[in-house]
Order: structure tokens, then sequence, then C-alpha cells
């Protein structure tokens, strides 16, 4: 009987925790539809009305996931990363630049999966550090700033993630105003640069893109950087 008791309410856990998991996928759906339109973000809106992001943040704070699960716990911890991103925006609102908020990346702390993170070591501790290989979520964290790929209308969730990863990658990696070729020369965006390891893993960061590019770049082209765009991805 003790036995089957514990089994009861490991189950009833089990089914709690993946209850509130798919309820947030589903409210954060919900909250990037409403509120972000083309890569920009309808901040005034969301600092008019915050209710529902404020609610999405406590969700977030007492949700569970776990590294045995891959693709859960990347999912959650990618749309909490976005949506605490719009938090400390609206919370300094109007602004021009994220850079322009002191600490926003590294200071200001939020709790998300029963754990306090910065910005920075949600990225870099908790998703980077955890799946070293993925490199396609530098393409998926949005930092606010419009040299960042931009923002979707829709949350990631578990069943959809590789595909959503995979066409994150794919459109970033052929947007010709984020990768910049010009005959045997391409500029890149700084993100390459500021994280080179993980995107030189098994190759170049020229045989990186190239597994998304419609069009190759060609493997000799000398690689430079160019200025990242730290201005507000906001909807004017």
């Amino acid at each position: 009987m003790k036995k089957l008791l514990i089994i009861a309410t490991f189950l009833a856990v089990s089914a709690g925790f993946s209850q509130s998991t798919a309820d947030f996928f589903t409210k954060s759906d919900a909250f990037f539809k409403k509120h972000v339109t083309k890569g920009r973000v309808d901040y005034a809106t969301i600092k008019s009305s915050p209710a529902a992001l404020d609610e999405l943040l406590k969700q977030a704070a007492t949700i569970s996931v776990s590294k045995s699960d891959p693709k859960t716990y990347q999912a959650f911890y990618i749309n909490a990363y976005n949506l605490a991103v719009i938090k400390g925006v609206i919370n300094k609102f109007p602004t021009k630049s994220p850079l322009n908020i002191k600490g926003f990346f590294d200071k200001k702390t939020y709790t998300l999966g029963g754990k306090t993170t910065t910005l920075n070591d949600l990225e870099n501790k908790i998703l980077r550090k955890n799946f070293p290989k993925e490199a396609r979520f530098h393409f998926v964290l949005v930092c606010a700033g419009l040299g960042c790929p931009p923002i979707i209308s829709e949350s990631y969730k578990p069943a959809t993630l590789e595909k959503q990863l995979q066409r994150q990658a794919t459109i970033a990696l052929n947007n010709p105003n984020f990768i910049k070729v010009k005959g045997k020369k391409v500029q890149l965006s700084q993100i390459f640069e500021w994280y080179k390891g993980d995107f030189t893993q098994n190759g170049s960061e020229i045989d990186y893109i190239n597994q998304f590019r419609k069009e190759k770049i060609p493997t000799n082209a000398k690689v430079s950087y160019y200025s990242y765009n730290w201005s507000l991805n906001v909807i004017k």
C-alpha cells in the first residue's frame, strides 16, 4: 500500500509539472502572438497592461524542468529568456537600447525554473553550458537589440523545437542584412565573434553557416565582423 501511495504521489506530481509546462507554453504562445509583429515588440502596450507578462513570469518561477527532458528544458528556458528580456525593458521603458539599462544582462535577476539567474547566466550557464553543441540557441535568444535575429510571434514548444531552431537559423543565415556577402568577402554578425567557439566545433564559421545557406559562401572568403546594432527592437 505504501509503495502504491508513493507511485501515485510521483505520478500526480509529474502530471502537475507536465500540466504547468503545457499551460506555460500555451500562454506564452498567446502572449507572443499578441505583442510581437515582424520581429518587433509592442513594449508600450505591454507596459500599460503588464498583468499577462507578470503572470507568465510568476508561473515560470515555480515550474520544474529537467535536463533529462532536453526539449522541454530548452524550450522552457528559451521562452523564459525572451520574456525576461521584455520584462527588463518595460521596467525602464521608454528606452532606446537595452544597453542604456544598467545591469540589464549581468545584474538584474529573475527567478525562472526555481533558480535565480541573470540573463547572461541563463544563456551561458543554463543553456549553453548544458548543451554545448547547440549553437542554434543564438538565433532564438533575443536580447532586445535589432542586431539579434528577430523574436518570433509564437512560443518555442518541445514538440516543435527542433523545427523552430532549424527554421530560425536558416532565416538568419540567409538574411543579407545578417550575413553580408560581397564577392570573396563576408561580414558576419558580432555574435560569431563573441561566441566563435560555438560555431567552429566541426570546422570554420563559414562551414557552419553554409549548412543553412541556399547560396554557399566561398570557403576561402575573408571574414570580418560588423558592429552590433543595439537599438531597441520596438514596434514604431
